[in-house]
């Protein structure tokens, strides 16, 4: 889970980078939301991997 907070704080990051750089606010933006579904992308092989684990211990 460690991975998934670096993830998170790239995304805040860049939402913060989009709220000073008005100029490439769309650009900052772009890649908080490309953060955002690594993020995602992150918490469900986290719970795929869990569940594998589950059932291998039954």
């Amino acid at each position: 889970m460690k991975r998934l907070v670096e993830i998170r704080n790239q995304e805040f990051f860049c939402r913060e980078r989009a709220l000073r750089d008005s100029e490439r606010k769309n650009f900052w933006l772009a890649k908080a939301a490309e953060w955002e579904q690594c993020a995602l992308d992150e918490i469900a092989f986290h719970f795929r991997e869990c569940n594998l684990d589950m059932a291998a211990a039954r």
